[in-house]
């Protein structure tokens, strides 16, 4: 009579990357890079949006390690299933650097974000589209949050205006505020802060009425692309939730085949 089978036990396998590095060169970020998930933004109206978001996802690593644990970022995102989001993003950062035995962490989320914006004239509803990104960085178990927001608008020039008889030149541009923030800040606080200051804003769909609007509102707000960086630092120096900014402005110039561009950086809390 033959003898029971033992049980099949596990066998062990090797943790390369827990193992010891010997070169003593610490990592700063290693990670994962452009991995999409569901998300939910809360929008200012108390609705919820579904979108989709591109992560990237980094620890530092200390120079005795010599990898990172690949899968636990991506288990991080398939735990929360579909609950990420900008609320409970510093949840993440905090898990992520515990389940990675990492002192350092940062997470980057990208999504597009949606308004829904009624024509100056005739009111008609429209969707514009804006690209956000939301960075959180922990050190130490201190959380530092940045909001990135590319807005769309329209620039007029100031000059062609001056020297033409009959129009002038206007061209899309593109104004970006990457804002270090210290309390929460809606995304459509930025957005229409932005769009105050552009020679006009932009929409999904305008008629007849709304065309002629937006066309003589631009000719009778004309801004350079240095205006349009100025006048929005000026806003953004009177917003006690911002602690440090950074404003980009390239306007997507209608007669050259170049971009004109503008930057202002700014630390408030250095401003005398």
């Amino acid at each position: 009579m033959n003898a029971p089978h033992a049980p099949n036990t596990p066998v062990a396998m090797a943790d390369v990357q827990n193992s010891t590095d010997t070169r003593r060169i610490a990592i700063n970020r290693v990670g994962i890079k452009s991995i999409r998930h569901p998300v939910k933004v809360l929008d200012r109206s108390g609705g919820i949006q579904h979108t989709i978001a591109v992560f990237n996802m980094y620890v530092g690593l200390p120079h005795n390690f010599k990898g990172t644990h690949m899968s636990r970022f991506v288990e991080i995102l398939n735990s929360h299933e579909r609950e990420i989001s900008v609320e409970n993003f510093p949840i993440m950062l905090r898990e992520m650097v515990e389940k990675l035995e990492a002192e350092t962490g940062h997470i980057e989320m990208n999504f597009p974000y949606f308004i829904n914006k009624a024509a100056p004239v005739s009111g008609v509803l429209s969707l514009m589209d804006y690209d956000v990104t939301l960075t959180g960085e922990i050190c130490h178990g201190e959380i530092a949050s940045t909001i990135k927001v590319v807005v769309p608008v329209t620039s007029l020039c100031p000059c062609s205006k001056k020297i033409s008889e009959r129009g002038a030149h206007n061209q899309r541009s593109h104004v970006t505020v990457t804002a270090r923030i210290n309390d929460h800040l809606w995304i459509e606080e930025i957005v229409q802060l932005v769009e105050a200051e552009a020679s006009c804003e932009l929409y999904g769909l305008l008629k007849r009425p709304d065309e002629k609007h937006v066309t003589e509102r631009a000719y009778d707000n004309p801004k350079f692309v240095e205006d349009m960086v100025r006048d929005v630092a000026a806003r953004l120096n009177a917003e006690e939730r911002i602690y440090s900014y950074v404003i980009e402005s390239e306007n997507f110039e209608s007669i050259h085949n170049h971009s004109a561009y503008a930057l202002i950086e700014s630390a408030k809390h250095n401003r005398v």
